[in-house]
């Protein structure tokens, strides 16, 4: 039963979590819908603002909240580095009362040490994501911001027309191109940081292709087309090798979820043949060592299944 609770608690904040980082409902802020009438605080309000206010002093002060903010940037959540760790916080002691009133206090305390650790990882599940996105959008990114210069479009109002037409991540990352440009900054840095955000190469190429045109003028469009195709065999080369890897990448998860199925098994079915591992030092030494051979196979499958081109 208690396994049954903790699954329960832990798909609980799964859920909480995603409806809290999904596509905010944009609602009229009421100071607009009625002029001169200011929303009233209540006492949640006025001590969640205080937690936050407080919690950004101390990530200010210690210099987390600018790295805190660019993972939360990257991961496409729009919300400050505080607000998340109130959110996280919150999950976290929500999970840790269920999970011990449900099993007991030691559940419940590793329900609140493993909250953060979901979060963390939610977070580079949806960095991933996104970047898998950008990738996937840069070639019909190409050929829109192509056929706006062949419309006669400066190169700036052709992003902005990428920025418009297209979807998301890459509408939301040129739109913040446009906008930094139109602040001051240079249209080259903005590309770079870019690429450098979203952790692709292959805009990192495009990026250095307007910048060469800047400098020494050209027909950018056929010189995006050329990127676009280069871009494009990439990608036809990167699903071939992905397809021949998944057999490989499927054994490997096969083998190291097999031991953990096998003690689960036989958990349910002979727990007096697995509590003799925790009865002397032998057992646990045996423990240690499959755990050490475990890591040592895992990480050396991953390298074998695993190519960077």
């Amino acid at each position: 039963m208690w396994i049954l609770g903790f699954v329960l608690c832990y798909l609980a904040i799964v859920v909480a979590v995603f409806g809290a980082f999904g596509p905010a409902v944009t609602r009229l802020p009421l100071e607009r819908r009625r002029p001169g009438v200011k929303e009233p605080e209540t006492g949640l309000t006025r001590v969640t603002g205080a937690t936050v206010e407080s919690i950004d002093r101390v990530l200010g002060d210690r210099g987390w909240s600018q790295g805190f903010a660019s993972a939360l940037e990257r991961a496409g959540i729009k919300l400050a580095p505080a607000e998340f760790v109130v959110l996280v916080a919150s999950g976290a002691a929500i999970a840790a009362l269920f999970a011990g009133l449900i099993a007991g206090p030691v559940l419940g305390f590793i329900a609140l040490i493993a909250a953060p650790l979901v979060a963390k990882l939610l977070l580079g599940f949806r960095e991933g994501k996104r970047k898998k996105a950008f990738a996937d959008q840069l070639d019909d990114t190409l050929q829109l911001l192509a056929g706006g210069l062949r419309a006669g479009h400066s190169l700036l109002r052709a992003i902005d027309a990428v920025s418009r037409e297209s979807e998301s991540p890459t509408a939301e990352e040129f739109a913040r191109v446009v906008n930094q440009t139109r602040l001051g900054r240079d249209l080259n840095d903005s590309l770079d940081e870019t690429a450098a955000r979203m952790g692709s190469e292959d805009f990192s190429w495009v990026a250095q292709a307007i910048g060469i045109h800047r400098e020494v003028g050209g027909d950018l469009s056929s010189v995006l087309d050329e990127v676009g195709h280069t871009i494009r065999e990439r990608n036809q080369i990167r699903r071939q090798v992905a397809s021949l890897s998944a057999e490989g990448k499927m054994s490997a998860y096969v083998l190291v979820a097999l031991p953990f199925v096998v003690v689960g098994v036989l958990v349910l079915t002979s727990p007096s043949y697995i509590l003799r591992f925790v009865e002397g030092p032998i057992g646990f030494m045996l423990i240690a060592l499959s755990a050490v051979m475990l890591t040592i196979g895992s990480l050396w499958m991953r390298k074998v299944v695993s190519f960077k081109f």
